[in-house]
C-alpha cells in the first residue's frame, strides 16, 4: 500500500490508506493523505473495505497476509460474489513456487477455468496494460450484450 500512497502523494494526488492495528511493525504510512488513514482492528472488515471499491488487484510477494488477501479476492471472484476485476500478481517465479496452480487443477481443487482469474506479470506496465486489457474486453461485451 505505500508505494501506491508515494506515488500519489509524489504526484501532488490524495491517497487513502486502510491500516490495520497488529501488535507489532504496523503502522501507517506516512504517504497516506491524513484525513483518509483508517484504522481497523479486525482483517475481515479491512478486506471487505478493500473489496467492494477496488477496480484491481494488483499482489506483490509476501507473507501470510499477502496469501489471506489474494485467495479472498481469487474466492470471491470464482464464486461470483463481488465484482468482476483484475487480479494481477506481480513476479510469476515467486507465485509458481509458492503454489502449484496446475495441481490444484489436476487434483480437481479448481476448474481449468479459475487459472482464467488471475494474470502474472513482472512490471508495472504489464500490470497496467493488463488491467486496461481487462477492462477493453468489459466494456467489448457490454457493448455486444445491449446490442443483441
Amino acid at each position: 500500500m505505500e508505494a501506491a500512497n508515494r506515488g500519489a502523494s509524489d504526484a501532488g494526488g490524495i491517497s487513502i490508506g486502510l491500516n490495520i492495528a497488529l501488535p507489532f511493525e504496523q503502522r501507517p504510512n506516512p504517504f497516506i493523505t491524513p484525513d483518509l488513514c483508517f484504522q481497523y482492528h479486525y482483517f475481515a472488515i479491512r478486506k471487505l473495505h478493500f473489496m467492494m471499491k477496488a477496480r484491481a488487484l494488483v499482489v506483490f510477494p509476501g507473507g501470510f497476509g499477502t496469501f489471506d488477501e489474494l485467495f479472498e479476492g481469487l474466492t470471491l471472484r470464482q464464486t461470483r460474489r463481488m465484482q468482476a476485476l483484475p487480479i494481477i500478481m506481480f513476479g510469476e517465479k515467486f507465485w509458481r513456487t509458492c503454489i502449484n496452480f496446475e495441481y490444484l487443477v489436476e487434483t480437481g481443487m479448481i476448474s481449468p477455468q479459475d487459472l482464467e482469474l488471475f494474470t502474472f506479470v513482472e512490471t508495472p506496465q504489464e500490470a497496467w496494460d493488463a488491467i486496461r486489457e481487462f477492462y477493453l474486453k468489459k466494456k467489448e461485451k457490454q457493448a455486444t450484450a445491449s446490442a443483441s
